[in-house]
């Protein structure tokens, strides 16, 4: 294993910037998941690590080594692919054994490590098969299988889920998890699922896309799952992170302190969030924030706004309540329990817990939270 260390990396596609400044350190035998809306430059960077696309600008190191200049064969890495990118005329065997052969490894060798690795994925059975007599699910555990084999410093995971059915997904999910804790090497993984990253990092790297990536570069936030989370450092990292995402209310900053703002929605309605605004100025724009999940429904509610009901999504173990509030253009989502009794077309008061409310300036950026202790 191998830590992987990036200084203002970027990657220019003649006049369009795809990765902009790039500065990450990642440790090794750590778990890093690369997650982002289409569009911004996630397979990309992933690339560029794997040495398939050509630096434009920055360092990258992979070890002690800058390896900007070095072909993908001596990085020390290995790429698992969405589309599983197997031959179709060879057998899983040799299929999994072909990057060793072209490392002109001797046949004992390979033959013990292709053993090793089909044990470890439980497809001994399938060696003497063809790809297009297995599944999807055995397909990936080759491709996966044929990365183990060379032993790289580094593995890289492209989508390597998107294929497979909801059940598969997990079950691969959790295999790669497995395969993480006991190999303890580097990998950098590559989704556009939530529940992926959240799951599976020690770290995610969230990158920005559109103009922000120019504005300013292309990460948006590093750091642990649940930082992310509870932790946003602008409305972008918010509002994309956590399913339904987050709710945003417009509302204007009356009061603050260093433990609390008082804000006061279109429609009137004061609110309190337990952020520290004190280099904010009354009177400024604000956007308050908070996740359906933590929209309290009780009788000794306290910050308390007031809607009616548009529509209900029951899902069995959860409800979501879209309820729109006067002056606020998107309704807000309200996560319930699965057989909570609502009709569209009906009032319905909800709280709003000032310790889980988030605060973000004009420009998007996050006032720090204050945690109750």
């Amino acid at each position: 294993m191998a830590a992987i260390r990036m200084h203002g990396l970027c990657k220019t596609f003649k006049d369009t910037r795809v990765v902009e400044q790039v500065n990450l350190d990642i440790a090794a035998g750590e778990f890093v998941v690369f997650v982002g809306p289409s569009g911004c430059g996630k397979s990309t960077l992933l690339r560029l690590i794997a040495g398939l696309e050509d630096i434009s600008a920055g360092d990258l190191f992979i070890g002690d080594q800058r390896v900007n200049d070095l072909p993908p064969a001596q990085r020390g890495v290995a790429m698992v692919f969405q589309s599983y990118a197997l031959y179709p005329h060879m057998s899983v065997f040799d299929n999994m054994a072909f990057g060793l052969k072209l490392a002109k490894q001797n046949q004992l060798e390979i033959n013990q490590r292709v053993q090793w690795a089909a044990e470890i994925l439980q497809i001994e059975s399938l060696l003497q098969r063809l790809p297009k007599e297995l599944s999807g699910g055995q397909r990936q555990r080759v491709a996966i299988g044929r990365a183990i084999v060379r032993k790289p410093q580094v593995f890289l995971f492209d989508e390597p889920l998107s294929n497979l059915d909801a059940a598969l997904r997990v079950q691969t999910r959790l295999e790669i998890a497995k395969l993480h804790r006991d190999f303890q090497a580097t990998m950098i993984y590559v989704t556009h699922d939530q529940v992926e990253a959240m799951t599976l990092a020690d770290k995610i790297v969230l990158l920005n896309s559109g103009q922000a990536v120019q504005a300013e570069g292309s990460v948006a936030q590093f750091g642990p799952p649940l930082e992310l989370y509870h932790h946003p450092s602008n409305r972008f990292v918010a509002g994309f992170i956590g399913s339904p995402k987050m709710n945003f209310l417009p509302a204007r900053l009356t009061g603050f302190g260093p433990t609390d703002a008082t804000v006061v929605l279109p429609d009137g309605t004061e609110l309190h969030a337990a952020v520290d605004a004190s280099q904010a100025c009354i009177d400024d724009p604000v956007i308050l924030g908070i996740r359906p999940e933590h929209i309290r429904i009780s009788p000794d509610s306290k910050n308390l706004i007031g809607g009616e009901i548009n529509y209900v999504e029951h899902l069995g173990e959860a409800s979501y309540v879209y309820l729109h509030i006067e002056g606020v253009e998107e309704p807000i989502v309200v996560r319930r329990e699965g057989d909570a009794l609502v009709e569209p077309s009906t009032k319905l008061a909800v709280g709003l817990t000032a310790q889980y409310c988030h605060l973000f300036d004009s420009n998007g950026r996050a006032y720090r939270r204050i945690l109750p202790r």
